[in-house]
């Protein structure tokens, strides 16, 4: 059987090609489809927050999030009394591309579990999850 490192990157590799072929099928570009999630299912959020929370360095996702705007998909603004942080929302136009790009999630998962059990999908995710929580104490 391949290596550990190997498998958890091939699987990242093809998940992600499955994704970005649908979210360029909806003009959106590496990163945007994350953002869009990130913002659907919390809603109003500072860019630092959603680049942590999308794995994103801050200066790149500050970049996405100008293009995401020049393209109406979400508006920045200041509160009173915060000037220093910008608070991004979906538009409407953006809440419609983030439901779509759910679409595009969940069939992608779906693919990615065909054969699975729902037990065997649950322990993949808490499997993953510990993964996940043990490499970011390396970052």
């Amino acid at each position: 059987m391949e290596s550990l490192h190997y498998l958890l990157m091939k699987a990242h590799t093809r998940m992600n090609r499955s994704i970005m072929g649908g979210a360029a099928g909806l003009g959106l570009s590496s990163g945007q489809p994350k953002v869009l999630e990130y913002l659907l299912q919390y809603g109003e959020s500072d860019q630092k927050t959603i680049a942590s929370y999308c794995e994103i360095e801050p200066a790149t996702v500050g970049s996405i999030l100008t293009r995401m705007e020049a393209a109406g998909l979400i508006q920045r603004e200041r509160h009173e009394g915060n000037r220093r942080s910008l608070y991004v929302t979906l538009t409407r136009e953006g809440r419609k591309m983030a439901e779509r790009m759910e679409l595009i999630f969940t069939e992608s998962e779906k693919r990615a579990c065909t054969g699975m059990t729902a037990e065997e999908e649950e322990l993949l995710k808490e499997l993953l999850a510990k993964v996940s929580a043990v490499l970011s104490d390396e970052a």
